[in-house]
């Protein structure tokens, strides 16, 4: 007769395999919480940067392009971008924008999803080299659009070539909608020569340069007189977006002080204006380093305040207005002043600043037609924010989690 005593046992073995599965740990996804803080009172749209050294528990057995951002509460992805800021080959830092109300906090995560991705966009932070014009260099985002001069329209323009430019001065291409224009502006003008020239419902290129300053062109005022360089000599895009565009632009040594320069321009996603941090030495001590507006033909109105650390133009190009600014540490400012002068291009309005081996401001623009402004007022109250922006960055706070 077979003993009915191995029943109990073989359920009390089940019983305790039950209970050692249930006692397993559950693996949870490794996430990681960015809380984004506000202090300034008005709502801020701005690419913020989490360094991969916060990342490390997320990217354990993930990779770098499995990692997604949602805001707490939304389940759609935002766009992101990863950035080598040292340029060894490997990233340090990923991008998102973030959108905090005034006075606020907006909670982020950031998590690992291999099956869906962020929607792509037309949208975009660019930049590049433009061979087919002379050598142009050219950024954008969706709200404004560079452009500088390179080598090749330097030895052009020595030569007498029509439409070349010999100015290391910042041009503006005013445009009236949100996507990338460069590449298609461009391939008109291949087309047809000057086309970007005309306003065909996205906007257009009616600014002059010239030898004035553009918008954010530096050099030294010294005697009256501004000594500035030639055109950019070399060029490295570092990032093509579609958050942040970064390059960098070489200048062969100029003045009689013998100054090396070399700027590297800094556009994000929902900016009106182009970060500029410019390196600088020189074979003799410089009085200052000046960047400078241009006023054109003196018909615009411009306005200087020292203390806040921003200076603007306002002025009619064609039938509609036009916006210019700078915005830079009170801290470094020596002077500024709004110099007019019967010379073509001489006219400008110059902030002269103490002199450094690294000089950093932003210069932008709004055009009224682009709908981002309707007044002088309008303009006047993005430079003073964009002034409070510069003192006062987003408080960033990261959480590893599991």
């Amino acid at each position: 007769m077979k003993s009915n005593l191995s029943i109990p046992l073989k359920l009390a073995q089940l019983s305790a395999l039950c209970l050692m599965v249930a006692c397993e740990p559950v693996a949870k996804s490794e996430t990681v919480s960015v809380a984004v803080k506000n202090n300034l009172d008005f709502p801020r749209n701005e690419i913020v940067g989490v360094h991969i050294q916060d990342l490390s528990g997320v990217l354990k057995n993930n990779g770098e392009n499995h990692l997604r951002v949602k805001k707490v509460g939304s389940q759609e992805y935002l766009r992101t971008q990863w950035m080598d800021n040292d340029q060894d080959g490997t990233n340090d830092e990923l991008l998102f924008q973030a959108d905090i109300a005034a006075n606020a906090s907006s909670e982020y995560v950031i998590l690992v999803d291999s099956t869906k991705a962020p929607e792509e966009s037309e949208v975009i932070a660019y930049s590049r080299l433009v061979p087919e014009r002379t050598d142009d260099y050219t950024w954008e985002n969706d709200k404004v659009a560079f452009r500088t001069y390179g080598p090749t329209g330097e030895k052009e323009a020595l030569a007498g070539v029509p439409g070349s430019t010999l100015s290391s001065g910042i041009d503006l291409w005013l445009k009236r909608t949100n996507k990338a224009i460069i590449n298609k502006w461009y391939k008109a003008h291949e087309a047809n020569p000057g086309a970007y020239h005309k306003d065909r419902g996205e906007g257009y290129d009616p600014y002059h340069v010239g030898g004035s300053r553009g918008t954010g062109g530096i050099g030294i005022w010294e005697n009256d007189s501004l000594l500035v360089s030639n055109n950019f000599t070399a060029s490295r895009t570092l990032a093509d977006g579609p958050l942040r565009t970064v390059f960098e632009l070489d200048y062969a040594p100029w003045s009689a002080y013998g100054v090396k320069e070399t700027k590297r321009i800094t556009l994000d996603l929902g900016s009106n204006f182009s970060k500029f941090d410019i390196s600088l030495s020189s074979e003799k001590e410089v009085p200052n380093y000046t960047v400078g507006i241009t006023l054109h033909k003196n018909e615009g109105d411009a306005a200087i305040n020292k203390e806040e650390g921003w200076f603007r133009h306002w002025e009619t190009i064609d039938s509609s207005k036009v916006g210019e600014g700078v915005v830079v540490d009170p801290k470094i400012v020596k002077d500024a002043i709004a110099y007019k002068s019967d010379v073509t291009d001489q006219s400008n309005l110059f902030i002269v600043t103490k002199p450094q081996e690294k000089l950093s401001y932003y210069a932008g623009f709004a055009w009224q037609k682009s709908g981002q402004v309707s007044s002088v007022n309008d303009w006047e109250i993005l430079l003073k924010q964009q002034a409070q922006i510069l003192s006062n960055p987003l408080a960033v706070t990261i959480q590893e989690s599991k």
